[in-house]
């Protein structure tokens, strides 16, 4: 069975389909050699058309589109040259009122020191939406656990060359996204204690990590987990993005089911997560996302965001605005876009 097939075993009604979303975190990419893990507009806009009220997206880093010649630390500005392009065909209103990719987080190496000045400026020279970079320090000694995908190493966050480029962000007014794992969360701490006037996001809860050695410790994690987000909440330059829990790292298996999960078995797996986060940084500092095509190993599109309202269920009106739409449009500086689709309006690609 394929994975399309996978999905349509589970459908839903939507759930509160006029409720405006920013969905702050997705990838784009192509795979010459394996077309089936193709997830470019056409796909997205599939993903997007299942009737949610998707209004924005933010793009996410993700080694795509690299230059293939030229300086190598000047070849990732080829991704947001590619994703700027996306973003302007969704801007022509072809396919449709969505704004896709209105704003772009791409990767320069802050390992470069100050020279990575020099990447963050060409990025914003190759697009407006260009608003920060993100830069994957998950590492783990553990050989169950890869390592990201851009090579980290131990303890990176508190190098003095890191910081050097991390400094580099703060004089162009760009943000940070953080992808770490949950061991290293204090690390993030400190650097966010160190830079108290950069803007910072928490990617993925922190990566609460349920493979290799990490298996079956899932009540142990979950509490040393919340000592650290509690730390981390009280850096009030940092924001939480909530979403990316369901991937295979996470090991709740939902991926080797022979049936994907519904909202429900959804929400009632990872609801404490989501309801300790937004306890702890308020609506205000937390944005849901979906985290597509990676959280696709797991569930659809449609099933994902009917999760995470039912999570919200009992939220007020003006705590659901902030997390499924005001604080990311804040965040990635959106809240000048012009809105156009309606609630049950296709979106064709």
């Amino acid at each position: 069975m394929d994975k399309h097939d996978w999905h349509n075993q589970v459908q839903e009604d939507i759930l509160e389909p006029e409720l405006k979303i920013c969905d702050p975190h997705h990838h784009l990419w192509d795979v010459p050699e394996r077309p089936e893990r193709r997830y470019l507009l056409p796909e997205l806009l599939d993903d997007l058309n299942s009737g949610h009220n998707v209004v924005s997206t933010v793009f996410m880093e993700c080694l795509s589109m690299y230059r293939a010649h030229g300086p190598s630390a000047l070849r990732p500005v080829g991704e947001t040259e590619f994703v700027n392009g996306v973003a302007a065909m969704s801007a022509s209103g072809l396919y449709g009122g969505a704004r896709i990719c209105a704003s772009i987080i791409s990767y320069a190496d802050l390992n470069l020191g100050t020279e990575a000045g020099v990447v963050l400026d060409a990025h914003q020279a190759a697009s407006p939406r260009f608003k920060g970079i993100r830069h994957a320090s998950g590492w783990d000694a553990s050989e169950g656990v890869r390592n990201s995908h851009t090579d980290p190493f131990q303890h990176m966050l508190a190098d003095s060359r890191f910081r050097k480029g991390f400094a580099e962000l703060g004089r162009r007014g760009l943000t940070f996204d953080a992808w770490l794992y949950h061991p290293q969360i204090p690390e993030l701490t400190a650097l966010a204690n160190a830079f108290p006037d950069q803007l910072i996001v928490l990617d993925h809860f922190g990566g609460p990590l349920g493979i290799g050695q990490y298996t079956g410790k899932r009540d142990s994690i979950f509490n040393s987990w919340k000592k650290s987000i509690n730390a981390l909440a009280r850096c009030q330059n940092v924001y939480a993005k909530l979403g990316g829990l369901v991937m295979p790292i996470n090991g709740f298996g939902f991926h080797k089911r022979d049936r994907p999960p519904d909202s429900e078995q959804l929400a009632n797996a990872t609801r404490d997560y989501y309801l300790h986060m937004i306890d702890r940084f308020g609506p205000d500092r937390c944005m849901l996302e979906s985290n597509f095509p990676v959280d696709k190993t797991s569930c659809s599109y449609a099933v994902l965001w009917n999760a995470f309202k039912r999570i919200t269920k009992n939220f007020s009106p003006s705590e659901k605005s902030a997390l499924y739409h005001d604080t990311a449009a804040s965040v990635y500086g959106l809240n000048d876009l012009p809105y156009t689709h309606a609630p049950g309006k296709t979106i064709s690609g």
